[in-house]
């Protein structure tokens, strides 16, 4: 065994439940994030791994499981558009988390001015160009470029101890 795979295993010591436990703790904020297949196919997925990369330019970066059903459409695409959730999109996060439902099948939903689906009423949108992609483990973590921005109204859906929650 190398060096390099004794530390990987040393580092794999920490048991996935009390990682996740320690990771639902850590309260963020909920995202959709959209695309289209080459085809016109919409896909989407619903994230609490979001946060700002830079300024200047402005980036942004979104992680996604590597076995997400859209996970290969996010891989390809050239641009991808985040709309941050309120409560009230909570029904819509819920569809956009559950593996093999159709997620574009029921109201909620507009089109970015690029023709993205987006996030009606949503508290912003951003729209991105895929920038770079980085394998993260299971994930892959997703750096878009912000090419365009929206802003709606209202306060946060928040995901806290694996439950959305709203800010008192």
């Amino acid at each position: 065994m190398t060096e390099r795979q004794e530390v990987l295993e040393a580092e794999a010591a920490v048991a996935p439940e009390d990682f996740r436990a320690a990771m639902a703790r850590f309260p963020s904020g909920v995202v959709v994030v959209t695309t289209r297949c080459g085809d016109g196919t919409p896909r989407g997925f619903t994230a609490s791994s979001f946060c700002s990369v830079s300024l200047e330019p402005p980036m942004v970066l979104v992680c996604l499981a590597n076995s997400a059903d859209s996970a290969p459409s996010f891989e390809r695409c050239d641009r991808f558009a985040v709309s941050v959730l309120a409560p009230a999109h909570r029904p819509l996060a819920l569809r956009f988390a559950t593996k093999g439902t159709d997620k574009f099948a029921s109201e909620g939903l507009g089109l970015s001015p690029d023709g993205l689906p987006t996030v009606e009423r949503a508290l912003s949108e951003l729209d991105c160009a895929a920038h770079a992609r980085h394998p993260a483990g299971d994930h892959t973590v997703l750096i878009g470029r912000v090419t365009g921005v929206r802003l709606g109204e209202g306060s946060p859906m928040v995901y806290y101890d694996r439950g959305f929650r709203t800010l008192a």
